[in-house]
C-alpha cells in the first residue's frame, strides 16, 4: 500500500515532529517535511546530528541532510538517506506562502473541537434535571439465555417437525399399482400338447 500510494498520500507519510519551541509558537504537534528545513536526528547511529534537508525522496520515503554522507569505495561522497520519522523539525522553511496557511489552519482546527466538546456538556446538565426530578425504578435483572447445547435439541425437534410436515405438503399419496392379473390355468389334455 505504502509503494503503490499516490503522491498526496505519500506526502502526509512525510511528517515529523516539531521541536517543543516550535509546537508552542505556532500550536502545531506535527508537520510533512520539505527540503529547507532544519531537522534534528533522534534515533539511529548519527543521532544528535543536525542540519538542513537537501532533498526528498517521496519514491523510497526517505529524506538527505547536508552534511550527513559517505564515502563509497570508488572515493565519490553520497548523502546517508534517513526516514522521516526519525527526525524531528527544529525550523521551519516557511518561503512557501501556502505553509503559512497550513500552520493557520493546523491552529484554528483544535480552537472548533473545543467548542464542539463544550455543547455537549449543556445538554448533559439538562438531561441530569431531568432525571432527579423522575423516581429511578429498580434495575431488572436480564433474563439468563439457556446455555447452548440445552437449546440444541429443542430446536432439532422444531427442525424436524418442519421437514416432516414440508414432505407430507409436497408429496401426494401414491395410486395403488393395479393387480397383476393371475394367468389362466392351462387345460391339460390328455394328448399331451
Amino acid at each position: 500500500m505504502m509503494f503503490k500510494a499516490p503522491d498526496h498520500i505519500r506526502y502526509k507519510m512525510f511528517a515529523a515532529h516539531l521541536s517543543p519551541e516550535l509546537r508552542k509558537s505556532h500550536g502545531v504537534r506535527s508537520l510533512p517535511i520539505r527540503s529547507g528545513d532544519t531537522v534534528r536526528i533522534m534515533r539511529g547511529d548519527h543521532e544528535g546530528f543536525e542540519g538542513k534537508i537537501s532533498r526528498v525522496d517521496r519514491k523510497r520515503y526517505r529524506v538527505f541532510v547536508e552534511g550527513l554522507t559517505r564515502e563509497k569505495v570508488d572515493g565519490t561522497t553520497i548523502f546517508l538517506p534517513i526516514h522521516p520519522s526519525k527526525v524531528m523539525i527544529t525550523s521551519l522553511n516557511l518561503d512557501d506562502k501556502w505553509r503559512k496557511e497550513i500552520l493557520k489552519r493546523k491552529k484554528e482546527a483544535p480552537t472548533k473541537a473545543e467548542e464542539v466538546k463544550e455543547k455537549p456538556k449543556k445538554a448533559v446538565a439538562i438531561k441530569e434535571e431531568i432525571v432527579e426530578e423522575k423516581p429511578i425504578p429498580k434495575e431488572e435483572k436480564p433474563k439468563k439465555r439457556k446455555p447452548r447445547a440445552k437449546r440444541k435439541p429443542a430446536a432439532k425437534k422444531a427442525v424436524k417437525a418442519k421437514v416432516k410436515k414440508a414432505e407430507k405438503e409436497e408429496k401426494p399419496k401414491a395410486k395403488k399399482p393395479r393387480t397383476k392379473r393371475k394367468p389362466a390355468k392351462k387345460i391339460e389334455t390328455e394328448g399331451g400338447t
